[in-house]
């Protein structure tokens, strides 16, 4: 059954999805014909690259990292290639720092590249941690003349191209909605929290027992307002959290999402609320909100440039989730009046959710890893 498929593949990927994506982030300003850069990486990134915890303690002093200076800066720019149309820019490190964000302690390198003549067309090669994590995404903001645009790496997309007189909205937004749809698409936990919340969405609840719904009209309404009140709560917090209006720590919230996929899941074996489902979703929504928002909040992006790419990744997480309720709906609706499904799918889907989330939220909660990779 399509359902507990995807349901035993985020079970089996749960050591891979555990925690917040791993990002770096990088700002490269143009001037005439110099790029000066500063580009933070995860330090426990770079450990997993290069080995930074010396001793095998389990804590990354900034001694350890000091000794490291020259590693980290040979590693972070083999990845790291900028050329103009007429040749490599020459790139070095000048500076090292230490930075805390969101979800940790940061490597900050500053660093000059000579391109040799004014920078007309920049071309950037990114491809660090790939080998390592394929996830990885490479933030960007470049600024020249006072104009700021964005763009982020992949391992799909790991060469861009900026046309200084060029840059279009449209390029900047389409790259956002992309990496949106992307995002819901892997972050597993709001998948599981959405099916959670619409694997009872076939059925009513009378008499204690679930029976199956009638006209595909009023299943379909119902889903509307479980989804219309998740997309208006997550957004709300996205935005606030984006704009920097509200921030909490990365940990906290991502613990909160894990224990919300546990009560989702649980609420579906011991119903309480059958016919105010959307309320549940509005309240948890509001903590996704923030889980969304952690691949940008730290970008750091100027207000012009932050609502555009906040209001492109939306729309993507928007256009993400209504393809998984698309692919989701029709077939548990063939598949309501089966025996199996309240048995295997309400109950068993369920159950394995919960399971998923139990891990997750322990993993954050108490910052373990249960399933070493």
């Amino acid at each position: 059954m399509p359902v507990l498929m995807i349901i035993v593949f985020l079970f089996l990927t749960v050591p891979a999805w555990a925690h917040k994506p791993s990002d770096s982030y990088l700002s490269l300003s143009i001037q005439n014909n110099n790029v000066v850069g500063q580009w933070d990486i995860a330090l426990r990134d770079l450990d997993n690259a290069i080995g930074l915890d010396s001793n095998g303690d389990g804590q990354i002093t900034w001694g350890e990292v000091r000794g490291k200076h020259d590693e980290i800066s040979a590693y972070a720019l083999s990845h790291l290639t900028l050329s103009t149309d007429i040749g490599t820019c020459s790139a070095e490190v000048q500076d090292q720092l230490i930075d805390d964000h969101t979800d940790g302690a940061y490597s900050v390198l500053r660093f000059r590249a000579d391109c040799g003549q004014t920078i007309q067309r920049l071309h950037a090669d990114y491809r660090l941690l790939f080998e390592l994590d394929a996830q990885h995404k490479g933030l960007l903001r470049l600024t020249e003349g006072g104009q700021t645009s964005t763009a982020i790496f992949s391992q799909s997309q790991p060469v861009q191209e900026f046309a200084l007189a060029e840059r279009s909205v449209w390029s900047q937004s389409h790259q956002f909605i992309h990496e949106g749809i992307w995002h819901i698409w892997l972050g597993f936990d709001h998948v599981l929290f959405l099916l959670a919340l619409l694997l009872p969405a076939v059925l009513v609840r009378t008499e204690g027992k679930w029976q199956a719904a009638g006209a595909f009209q009023g299943v379909c309404w119902n889903v509307v307002t479980i989804v219309t009140a998740f997309t208006v709560a997550h957004s709300l917090t996205l935005s606030l959290a984006a704009l920097d209006v509200v921030r909490l720590p990365s940990r906290l919230v991502e613990s909160t999402i894990a224990a919300s996929v546990v009560l989702a899941g649980l609420g579906n074996l011991y119903p309480m609320m059958t016919s105010r489902r959307w309320m549940v979703a509005f309240g948890f929504g509001l903590i996704h909100g923030f889980g969304f928002a952690a691949v940008l909040t730290d970008l750091g992006l100027p207000q012009d440039s932050l609502l555009l790419s906040l209001v492109s990744f939306n729309i993507g997480v928007e256009l993400g989730q209504l393809a998984i309720v698309a692919a989701f709906l029709p077939f548990a609706y063939l598949l309501r009046r089966s025996w199996s499904y309240p048995r295997l799918v309400l109950t068993g889907g369920s159950l394995a959710v919960i399971a998923i989330a139990l891990v997750w939220f322990t993993e954050r909660a108490f910052d373990l890893q249960l399933f070493p990779l």
